[in-house]
């Protein structure tokens, strides 16, 4: 959902090595989109005794005035940060604007440079991983990249053990599944950065922004009417950042890296820090672009996800969904990236003794 003008505003025109690197009821899902033959990746977390199996899929959108444009968005996987066993990070970052996949690509590159020279790290992962974005944000802002109406959002797992640090600027999204008894739950662990959130749409309209629909900036809604509903029954029309007195950039994402033009209104490069502490009740967790969650709520990409043994087949079916239903409501979709991880024989010590999922 979160593009800046051409990708996302479709009424308007556009303006991997060391470890390993690559930068309810369950019902089965059938995938007529097999997009990959990636093969399931593991790595081992010696502190906890578990493994982390893994696997990523690409999909690129279809665009019919660019039938040949290339994939916007990007991923990482880097294992043993700093040759640390226990420390990997799996990120997802999503290009927009004229300069796209150069955005998401810096991004990748430079986060990968940073974590792994970053003396910080361990002592403080929620400053280094808050400095990191800092310094990218400012890099890319003094970079040859004309970031005028381009930019990436950006969201990324480190994995320190047992701990989850997350940190995310705009609208991808990391979600994790819980089993509570003969159930199996969706647990959001970051929050989409768009103007349906009261606290982002109060903090933009403070730095500028007006807050519009494309219906409302066309004049087919009232643009006095400053809601727009929950963000998963809206659909492709959700409410944008505007400049006060102009018709651009047209986000629909609240934070992101780069968008020098977007910064003026308030939309930032501070990311939302969260952590997590993985318990054996954690079976899995998915981090994937917003083309993934803008037709599929969370709890069914887990159920999707429960369904396969496999995060490959889990992979290929989701995307191949969500492709289905982009085409069932645009006349175009989205640019995809997924990646699923499998945590496997957690150890939790309890009280001197093992316990183990």
């Amino acid at each position: 959902m979160g593009c800046v003008n051409g990708k996302c505003c479709s009424r308007y025109p556009s303006s991997p090595d060391g470890g390993s690197d690559h930068c309810g009821e369950l019902r089965p899902y059938k995938s007529k989109h097999i997009l990959t033959k990636r093969s399931l990746e593991i790595v081992h977390v010696s502190s906890h005794n578990f493994t982390l199996q893994y696997s990523i899929l690409t999909q690129l959108g279809y665009y019919q005035d660019t039938v040949e444009s290339e994939n916007q968005d990007s991923f990482c996987i880097k294992t043993q940060i700093q040759c640390n066993p226990n420390v990997h990070v799996f990120g997802v970052f999503d290009g927009h604007g004229q300069y796209d996949a150069q955005f998401s690509n810096f991004f990748n590159d430079r986060l990968v440079e940073i974590l792994s020279s970053g003396s910080t790290l361990l002592d403080d992962p929620l400053k280094a991983y808050t400095s990191a974005f800092l310094a990218i944000n400012s890099e890319l802002h003094d970079s040859e990249i004309d970031d005028t109406m381009s930019g990436t959002t950006a969201i990324t797992v480190l994995v320190v053990g047992d701990t989850l640090y997350l940190t995310n600027d705009g609208d991808s999204r990391v979600v994790i599944a819980v089993k509570n008894g003969d159930q199996i739950l969706a647990e959001d662990l970051s929050m989409d950065q768009t103007s349906f959130r009261k606290d982002e749409y109060e903090r933009v309209k403070l730095c500028g922004a007006r807050v519009l629909s494309i219906d409302q900036v066309e004049g087919f809604k009232d643009p006095n009417i400053q809601n727009w509903g929950e963000e998963e029954n809206e659909g492709s029309d959700p409410p944008r950042l505007w400049i006060p007195n102009g018709m651009y950039p047209g986000t629909a994402f609240t934070k992101s890296l780069g968008d020098s033009t977007a910064e003026k209104i308030g939309v930032i490069a501070d990311p939302e820090i969260s952590v997590v502490k993985l318990t054996p009740n954690n079976l899995f967790f998915v981090v994937a672009s917003d083309g993934v969650f803008e037709f599929l709520p969370s709890r069914t990409v887990v159920n999707m996800v429960a369904a396969y043994t496999d995060p490959k087949d889990a992979c290929a079916a989701i995307a191949g969904e969500s492709y289905t239903l982009w085409l069932e409501n645009e006349d175009r979709t989205n640019d995809i990236i997924i990646i699923i991880i499998q945590i496997k024989a957690l150890w939790i010590p309890v009280v001197g003794w093992w316990c183990h999922r």
